[in-house]
């Protein structure tokens, strides 16, 4: 499938023939892996950690705060931190969980569902939180994967800047190749700050999205699926 690119114009870059202030706050999406440079991992986390706080401190100082005071000039630092050692650690291939499988001895052959798992992202449109709960499922081929380690692979993707539907199928993908099965379900209902604190300001709306794999692309599965998150 061809992938939506940007187009250099006079009056700026154009989106599908709408300019980027046409598209505004409209929700963009533009593939399954999350936008990477090559040389993405040539600083090392010391290094960004020290660029970040230098970067952020001068962002600090347009917006006219007083970094000589002592509930500020510390912040450059936290933040540079936050951002490499928490909230964006999931851009690093080095922190992908390490998944070990085992042999479904117990011969367990129906769905099995971990639902209400919590976490946090960030909009990669505007930089602040995604709030919501991921719901996981898969039927065994085998193998069986430990129940902590879903929620694991939900927080390893969950931290980078992310789209809520580049999300649920990096979650979904990442399972099916783990387990080596099709039959993986994956449902996420968020609430974006995007839309509730800024902009539209709507603070009672959440987005909901899915993925059904294999035998769970199916009426009767999505049901039984739908009925577990339920209950």
């Amino acid at each position: 499938m061809e992938t939506d690119k940007l187009t250099p114009t006079k009056n700026g870059n154009t989106l599908n023939g709408f300019s980027l202030n046409d598209i505004g706050d409209d929700h963009l999406y533009t593939g399954l892996e999350t936008p990477m440079k090559p040389d993405a991992f040539k600083l090392s986390d010391a290094d960004k950690k020290e660029r970040i706080s230098i970067l952020f401190e001068e962002i600090m100082d347009v917006m006219g705060l007083d970094l000589t005071d002592d509930s500020l000039k510390g912040t450059p630092q936290r933040v540079a931190k936050m951002y490499i050692d928490e909230i964006f650690s999931g851009l690093n291939p080095a922190n992908k969980p390490k998944i070990a499988l085992f042999d479904n001895k117990y011969q367990y052959n129906q769905m099995l569902v971990e639902k209400d798992i919590t976490f946090y992202s960030n909009c990669e449109h505007h930089f602040v939180p995604i709030i919501g709960k991921a719901h996981v499922a898969y039927i065994s081929s085998g193998k069986v994967i430990g129940l902590s380690k879903l929620n694991r692979i939900v927080q390893y993707y969950a931290k980078r800047p992310q789209v809520q539907e580049r999300l649920t199928n990096q979650i979904a993908n990442e399972l099916k190749t783990i387990l080596d099965t099709n039959d993986v379900a994956v449902i996420i209902s968020a609430k974006h700050l995007c839309v509730s604190s800024r902009g539209i300001k709507d603070d009672t709306s959440s987005t909901v999205t899915a993925y059904y794999g294999g035998t769970f692309n199916t009426p009767e599965k999505i049901t039984e699926f739908q009925n577990h998150i339920n209950s």
